[in-house]
């Protein structure tokens, strides 16, 4: 349970910053709106590089250290993003934010998987995502609440203009946290089945130890994330554009984070009975495509992504428990950290791509964007259904 708690702070504190980033990049700094994504993708090109090295150093049995040194270097970068007031030096320590951040995201999945009882890791797992969905869409709230409510501007300076002290407080809070992590983890012994090193292209040697079915998987994983990634982040960007404020995009965040953690709790339980995880993947993957290509045509926009959007936020909400599951399934003993580091590598690449194509698409046509997104959800989809297939053919094999 201290796990779950200390999760969902990380979510409100690592996302306190989101819902202000587009108004400060573009409206405080004057600085254009391709940046934005530029900034994210640097942020996620750290989280390719930061994940699988810090797998290896944790399943060499310094996973607290790990964490934690990953924690402070995000405070840093996260700081140093507020202050620096250079856009060319923001993109440096965006990639510096990306590569701490990396650590506990890995990390905390992995020590999940392994102080979990085969039978209750996808409970598990389901339950932290719950508590990181509820946590983004508290800071998310928080953010513009700390950015749009009269008493709180004027007695912390944090309203336009001083948007860079939303990024103080964050990477203050943030370090908080860091202590607590260290002081609230314990490691789990373990034996560590091979000599593993600290390098982030020797990490990738570990692709061996996974069978072909779930290496398919996580390349379309990349797709996946591509979609939830532009999905997310030019939504706000979408909803700024549409001139609703800051305030408006921390509560509708703070509504998908209910609506997140209530699918995570009630029904991911549910889903996981039927051992049909596969099957599952494909439905959500068809009903995003829906959604999505109706949402953004439809006339009342605020109306659609308030109620046929959240198709899309509940299978989102299935899907990442459900892949974490999958792939632990297939992992050895003794590498959960290795083998997540690179499942969140593979998924970081669809975060560095994903925005900078959405930024070229959002330029030219915001619809593009999500209209992309559609189709990345199509290519995984027909990825994920050859692996369908290869299982089940396997498993007549077996029979036979």
């Amino acid at each position: 349970m201290i796990v779950i708690i200390i999760y969902f702070f990380q979510g409100l504190i690592h996302n306190l910053g989101h819902p202000v980033t587009p108004a400060f990049v573009t409206d405080d700094l004057n600085i254009p709106d391709y940046m934005f994504g530029v900034f994210f993708a640097t942020m996620s090109f750290g989280l390719v590089v930061g994940a699988p090295l810090w797998g290896v150093i944790a399943d060499r049995g310094n996973k607290k250290i790990a964490m934690v040194s990953g924690l402070l270097v995000y405070s840093i970068g996260q700081f140093a993003f507020g202050y620096v007031g250079n856009m060319y030096w923001m993109v440096f320590f965006r990639f510096l934010s990306g590569f701490g951040v990396s650590a506990s995201v890995t990390l905390f999945i992995s020590h999940t998987v392994e102080i979990s009882k085969p039978e209750n890791r996808a409970k598990h797992l389901a339950w932290m995502a719950a508590s990181i969905a509820l946590g983004r869409s508290v800071g998310y709230w928080m953010g513009g609440f700390l950015s749009s409510n009269e008493w709180i501007v004027s007695t912390l300076g944090t309203g336009l203009g001083d948007l860079k002290r939303i990024f103080l407080i964050q990477a203050l809070l943030n370090t908080i946290h860091a202590f607590v992590v260290f002081f609230a983890i314990t490691e789990v012994k373990k034996e560590v089945i091979q000599p593993l090193r600290g390098n982030f292209f020797k990490s990738f040697k570990n692709l061996n130890l996974i069978n072909k079915n779930v290496l398919l998987f996580l390349v379309s994983l990349i797709f996946m994330s591509i979609a939830f990634t532009n999905l997310s982040k030019y939504l706000d960007v979408y909803f700024n554009a549409q001139g609703f404020s800051t305030n408006d995009i921390g509560n509708y965040n703070l509504v998908i984070g209910i609506v997140g953690i209530f699918t995570s709790i009630f029904i991911v339980p549910l889903i996981i009975k039927f051992n049909k995880n596969i099957l599952v993947f494909l439905i959500i993957q068809v009903s995003s495509i829906l959604a999505v290509l109706y949402v953004f045509r439809a006339n009342q926009f605020i109306v659609a992504v308030y109620s046929v959007f959240m198709v899309f936020i509940i299978g989102q909400a299935i899907y990442r428990p459900l892949e974490q599951h999958f792939i632990a399934n297939q992992t050895k003993e003794g590498l959960y950290s290795t083998t997540m580091g690179i499942r969140q590598s593979f998924f970081s690449i669809g975060m560095v791509v994903g925005p900078l194509i959405g930024g070229l698409l959002f330029d030219l046509r915001p619809l593009l964007v999500f209209d992309f997104s559609a189709l990345m959800i199509g290519i995984a989809f027909i990825l994920v259904l050859i692996v369908y297939f290869r299982i089940k053919n396997s498993e007549e094999n077996v029979s036979n």
